[in-house]
């Protein structure tokens, strides 16, 4: 009698947790429909899918061989998530990026460099950064390059001018400024470096902070448009990866630590939504064969990612491998950096290439317009 009672618990419970599993999964399958600006909820969800699609596999198994009726709930789930589930893993690796490109392919790459802050804490490693980042990119010989978090201050001589650092090479590019501190000496934000000749620019400004910025290169007979975007984060700091910690470690000031990351989440997600719409706006309305790089700063099953891609070409799904992890500091899920390409473009290559030298890692591909 006790053993029936214990076997039918057990399974309620089970069948209690796979419900709660299945009913999270679904709640972000309507990311994509639901602005973060009014449902900004729902933004914790998109987070949450890569576990949410593992634990479901794993209850169709377990249902398969204890009672296979049951499996039909995460199946079913499963099923109605299939275009989340298509932007979790690419599952189509394409050729090796080669040395040097073929000459009618554009090679793109996007990063974010962390202010050429990088990883190490010692000083001597630190002061050598910058011309790192500079080496490891121009190694690759890209003709175009967008950085997201970059800094620069002219009147700090060579130390501080990173212009300095591409310019040689590329004479052509276009900085958005969206930080200026003393007098304007000191200056952040996204830039696009360019090999071909840039006939037009433009900058299109956030409601809070960062901006959209593009620029129009002449390939040839081709004008091609590109932009570059960095998108509101969520800004943690050194107390707020404590407060990660406090949580990891169940400290007793785990719900104040929650609730103070929850808040900055919640916000963040508030304000990616409007951002969201006006680089869609933007890119959609664009009169030539456009790509889009950018740090979103959210992950791939969200209203941010969904809303600006559209119909693009996502140069990871194309010709990549794996989760394509893109931010390394806090979760081995995050892909929160994207290459993106309008229709009238072949993804031929992509790659993501850890140098160490920043949070997030470099992305690199050759594309190639239709003809």
């Amino acid at each position: 009698m006790a053993g029936s009672f214990i076997r039918r618990a057990t399974k309620a419970v089970i069948v209690s947790i796979n419900l709660f599993v299945a009913f999270v999964f679904l709640l972000a399958c309507l990311t994509p429909y639901l602005p973060t600006s009014t449902w900004w909820i729902l933004g914790f969800t998109g987070l949450t899918v890569p576990y949410a699609i593992v634990i479901l596999f794993f209850f169709v198994i377990f249902w398969l061989i204890i009672k296979p009726k049951l499996a039909l709930i995460s199946i079913a789930v499963l099923c109605i998530g299939w275009q989340q589930i298509g932007v979790i893993a690419a599952i189509k690796p394409g050729p090796m990026l080669s040395e040097r490109k073929r000459e009618n392919h554009i090679r793109i790459i996007d990063w974010n460099i962390q202010s050429f802050n990088g990883l190490s804490k010692k000083l001597l490693v630190k002061k050598q950064i910058r011309k790192d980042i500079a080496s490891s990119i121009l190694q690759l010989e890209p003709d175009v390059i967008c950085l997201q978090e970059f800094n620069n201050a002219e009147d700090g001589g060579i130390q501080t001018n990173n212009i300095a650092l591409f310019k040689k090479r590329y004479k052509y590019f276009y900085f958005s400024k969206d930080y200026s501190r003393h007098d304007g000496a000191y200056q952040s934000g996204c830039i696009i470096f360019s090999k071909y000749q840039i006939i037009d620019s433009g900058k299109i400004k956030f409601p809070v902070a960062e901006s959209l910025i593009y620029v129009d290169i002449l390939k040839g007979a081709d004008t091609i448009r590109i932009f570059n975007t960095h998108l509101q984060s969520f800004k943690f700091k050194q107390n707020d990866y404590s407060d990660i910690e406090k949580i990891k470690e169940q400290d007793a000031k785990t719900i104040d630590a929650s609730m103070n990351l929850f808040n900055k989440m919640g916000q963040a997600f508030k304000r990616r939504g409007p951002q969201a719409e006006l680089v869609k706006k933007a890119i959609h309305a664009s009169p030539h064969p456009s790509i889009l790089c950018g740090d979103f700063n959210d992950v791939p099953n969200s209203y941010t990612y969904f809303t600006i891609r559209g119909n693009w070409n996502d140069a990871f799904l194309q010709k990549g491998f794996g989760i394509g992890t893109s931010f390394i500091s806090l979760a081995p899920t995050l892909r929160i950096d994207y290459i993106l390409a309008s229709q009238a473009f072949d993804i031929v290559t992509f790659d993501m290439i850890d140098e160490g030298l920043s949070d997030h890692v470099m992305l690199v591909s050759d594309v190639q317009l239709k003809k």
